[in-house]
């Protein structure tokens, strides 16, 4: 069991149930919510009135809307918010912090404009605070619902400094989450950022009922061009077969849980982006990293074929059908190559 006083910061579906994991393994939690009536509820009522708001969290699980309340005497701060927001919150937490405590971020993207990582986003705004090596991620197939709900769950840390990465290792450990560590952090971020891509993809696949064959295809592809990409950035390979590869991409395209299979569902029976976005309380991190990754396919002339075809139906109005039929008739290729 660990004992540390963890801080996580984001109070939604996945911040929440991070949060009990964290209670469970013994540690003193503390929850940042951007609402303060979130925050109180939580206080009052022991429940997160906007995420999972079924089940029931600790007592002593405590919420706060001041982020500087909440980082007093703090080991470890987990960044639970969603990735296009990161920079600005640690943008406002780093006066907050001295410098020894240990920083990890689920969220998972690439972001706009600087094709970062979210780790390296916090590397960079850190930079005079936090040394690079007390900087990681946790990542894996993890969707909050089931999380929350104490299921069976396999995920791996991993950060700049193998101590880091068993620091966190020990921190999450439970009997129902079950946490490895993986040196290759660029690897766990391309394979945990990229499948969301994937799932709109699925999920488009499903929505216009295109097949189970398409979808086989469509999952097996996507890994192939993650871990180009990956490849690319100077990953391991052998990172691509693991869960934040083949085991998240098979549960973020396959889950009624994803938000991401979600929004590409949708777009498969007609639904609009914008509508869409409008419609949903949570985010889905894979429409700003699918404009992400596009960009940056195409800055360094990087085939990733799904990717673009899913770019064109988010951005450019192209029908999911005609997206597919350009995917099918591309020129014939060698499935491995050499």
């Amino acid at each position: 069991m660990s004992n540390r006083n963890v801080t996580v910061i984001g109070a939604g579906s996945f911040g929440t149930a991070l949060a009990m994991v964290l209670d469970q393994a013994g540690n003193n939690v503390q929850l940042w919510a951007r609402e303060e009536s979130i925050a109180d509820h939580i206080n009052e009522k022991h429940k997160n009135p906007s995420y999972l708001s079924d089940i029931k969290l600790s007592d002593s699980i405590i919420a706060y809307n001041d982020l500087e309340q909440c980082m007093q005497t703090q080991d470890m701060v987990v960044f639970a918010t969603p990735s296009h927001t990161l920079r600005d919150v640690a943008v406002k937490l780093k006066p907050c912090l001295d410098g020894h405590e240990i920083l990890v971020t689920v969220a998972k993207g690439i972001e706009n404009d600087s094709f970062k990582t979210m780790s390296q986003v916090l590397v960079e705004v850190m930079q005079g605070t936090t040394l690079e090596d007390n900087i990681g991620v946790l990542y894996g197939p993890s969707h909050a619902e089931e999380v929350g709900m104490l299921k069976p769950t396999t995920v791996v840390a991993s950060a700049y400094s193998t101590r880091t990465a068993k620091i966190i290792q020990e921190t999450f450990l439970t009997p129902m989450f079950r946490v490895y560590v993986n040196s290759d952090v660029i690897g766990v971020e391309i394979g945990g950022s990229v499948k969301n891509i994937m799932a709109i993809a699925a999920g488009i696949v499903d929505g216009a009922e295109l097949g189970d064959n398409a979808k086989g295809a469509l999952i097996t592809r996507g890994l192939h061009e993650m871990k180009r990409m990956g490849m690319m950035m100077g990953a391991h390979s052998d990172t691509f077969s693991g869960l934040t590869g083949m085991g998240d991409l098979i549960v973020t395209c396959t889950s009624s849980h994803s938000r991401n299979r979600s929004v590409g569902f949708r777009i498969g029976k007609g639904e609009k982006l914008d509508d869409i976005v409008k419609s949903m309380n949570m985010v889905a991190e894979g429409v700003k990293t699918t404009k992400s990754v596009y960009d940056w396919a195409t800055k360094n002339k990087v085939e990733m074929p799904i990717t673009k075809a899913v770019y064109g139906v988010l951005f450019d109005n192209v029908d999911p059908r005609d997206a597919l039929y350009n995917l099918m008739t591309r020129d014939p290729k060698n499935e491995i190559v050499m």
